[in-house]
């Protein structure tokens, strides 16, 4: 299996056209041997992710969560404030959503590298 380069500038471009865009090149769903089940997917490297649109309110009110287990141990952060720190947190996360919920995308999302 041949896994190609993918080289994406993401200046200017809306966060989930783009994302749906690159979890189609990290599942390998452009190849005409797809299969669900194989993973036959390519490296995609993003560019400029810093400059990425995000459009509407998201910013104040799109939340992420994580919890510990604990009982009432639940935290949540605003998007703002994890893509002032850490722009391709966000957008990874944003594709991460976008690749089946299984063991292939711990792989698939392994193949995504920023710039």
């Amino acid at each position: 299996m041949e896994r190609n380069t993918h080289t994406i500038d993401a200046t200017d471009k809306v966060l989930g056209r783009l994302a749906t865009e690159v979890a189609v090149l990290l599942r390998g769903k452009h190849k005409p041997d797809f299969a669900p089940y194989k993973d036959s997917g390519d490296f995609v490297v993003v560019k400029n992710v810093d400059k990425i649109k995000i459009t509407g309110k998201k910013m104040a009110q799109k939340k992420y969560y994580r919890h510990s287990g604990y009982p009432g141990a639940i935290k949540e952060t605003l998007l703002g404030k994890v893509f002032e720190k850490d722009p391709a947190e966000v957008f990874k996360r944003t594709v991460a959503g976008m690749l089946p919920h299984n063991k292939l995308k711990r792989e698939q999302i392994k193949r995504l590298k920023f710039e």
